[in-house]
């Protein structure tokens, strides 16, 4: 048989349900937080990029007019000196009219090629976008100025760049800020280490119990110290290990009384087959006892296999609902032949009842066999054998009554006990333990009572209760 496929232990479950989720949240959130501060950071340089575009326009003028003007600017570098923050980044510029004929500034800086947006940011006819000038990513600010004076009109295309140094430092120091601070998280996690740790050691030591229990140890497990949410599981086992235990002690009875009884019958079996073949009585009689012991021997072990049976269908939960009543009918015609034998006048009151009850079909049919069996192996020849069917509030009620000897206190206490006969020439003492191990399975009760009539035994009834299935009712 393969192995299955193997699951994930209920620590690591754990595990990687709390802080996979919260590993994914940060790493989302420090990526997110890097994007939106480098964003805010543009807005904030971008601003001061459009402040030297407008510092360099003030420096340029113009002669001639639209298509023939001429720009001239003259802009010395220091005037951007004082928009560099520091020494980490640095400025750079370039002036040019419409037809990109440069006037000023740095003439490698690649030329505008752009639109400027339809809502710009700022009130200036004003474009921002990245580039890379000598190497370096640059942000670039352009400014489409209208320059006008006394000797002319025309439009100049302003640009400034600055490398992104700077605003990458910074937005690396908010993050590392951030993260340093969402390290706490890490404290978290070790708590969650810990708390599941010790959250599932119960189950552990649960575990380790039972593997390290001695073969055939059935003693309920101790739940004091066992969580909450554990208790019903440990419960839940020490009911299985109760039933266990049970069945086993059943089984092993069920083995020591089979070896005894059955040693008896056997062992008279091989003295009447020695007696026959050294011819102590004549072969007729010889075949006839070793007949009658075979019987008791096959009906001995039916009884046994039957109580064993009883134990087994105990073990297999709550049975279905039957009627009873059929039941009981088909018991009678099925020893009637034994009734007409001894000559008994037999009858059956509350036969058209409907009687549900909470059991095995088998289980009733055992126990109306065994107990018919035993009315018409007692009642005198001649008498009169009744079973009577009614409903006692929630009980459906079944009697036998015969008109025998009826049975003395002393031996009605242990009578249902296993090979307890009132006569041991003619029974095994299983058939009312069977009777009885039927009842309580079924959560009933069973008496045997003498029925007196003018201070004198004129027999005796056994009977016989069972609780009604839920919601059934007699028609």
């Amino acid at each position: 048989m393969t192995a299955g496929p193997r699951r994930l232990s209920l620590r690591l479950y754990l595990l990687l349900g709390i802080l996979l989720p919260v590993g994914v949240i940060v790493a989302f959130n420090t990526a997110s937080l890097y994007r939106e501060t480098l964003a805010a950071l543009h807005t904030a340089y971008d601003r001061t990029l459009l402040a030297s575009a407008k510092t360099i326009s003030e420096q340029i003028d113009v002669a001639g007019y639209d298509d023939a003007a001429v720009l001239r600017a003259t802009v010395p570098y220091s005037a951007l000196e004082a928009f560099e923050a520091d020494n980490q980044s640095r400025m750079y510029y370039r002036v040019s009219d419409l037809r990109d004929r440069l006037v000023s500034g740095f003439e490698e800086l690649p030329p505008w090629h752009g639109t400027i947006p339809q809502r710009p940011p700022y009130a200036a006819l004003v474009d921002f976008y990245d580039d890379v000038f000598r190497g370096h990513r640059v942000r670039v600010a352009v400014l489409l100025q209208p320059v006008a004076g006394p000797a002319g009109r025309g439009m100049a295309v302003i640009q400034v760049a600055e490398t992104l140094e700077l605003r990458e430092t910074l937005a690396r120091d908010i993050l590392w800020d951030t993260v340093r601070l969402q390290l706490l998280l890490a404290v978290i996690a070790f708590v969650v280490l810990v708390v599941v740790q010790r959250a599932t050691r119960p189950v552990r030591q649960l575990s380790a119990a039972l593997q390290n229990r001695p073969e055939g140890e059935l003693t309920p497990l101790p739940a004091i110290d066992a969580p909450r949410e554990l208790r019903p599981l440990v419960e839940a086992t020490n009911a299985v290990m109760q039933r266990l235990s049970h069945l086993l002690a059943h089984q092993q009875r069920f083995v020591r009384d089979a070896s005894h009884q059955l040693r008896t019958p056997l062992a008279v079996l091989k003295t009447q087959v020695q007696s026959a073949q050294r011819g102590d009585m004549e072969p007729r009689q010889a075949l006839r006892e070793i007949a009658q012991t075979v019987d008791r021997a096959t009906q001995l072990a039916n009884q046994m296999l039957a109580l064993t049976k009883v134990e087994q269908l105990r073990q297999q939960g709550e049975p279905p609902a039957t009627d009873w009543a059929p039941i009981v009918r088909a018991m009678a015609l099925e020893l009637a032949p034994l009734m007409a034998a001894r000559d008994l006048d037999f009858g059956i009151e509350g036969d058209g009842l409907r009687l549900p009850v909470r059991a095995h079909a088998w289980m009733l049919r055992e126990l109306v066999r065994n107990l018919l069996h035993n009315a018409i192996r007692h009642a005198p020849a001649g008498s009169e054998l009744t079973l009577a069917l009614h409903v006692e509030g929630r009980w459906a009620v079944l009697t036998i009554a015969d008109h025998g000897p009826g049975i003395a206190p002393a031996l009605a206490a242990r009578l249902f006990q296993p090979f307890s006969a009132g006569d041991d020439r003619t029974g095994s003492g299983l058939g009312l333990a069977i009777c009885r191990e039927i009842v309580q399975a079924i959560g009933g009760q069973v008496t045997l009572d003498n029925r007196m009539v003018h201070g004198r035994t004129d027999g005796l009834d056994a009977v016989v209760r069972l609780p009604l299935a839920p919601g059934a009712g007699s028609q």
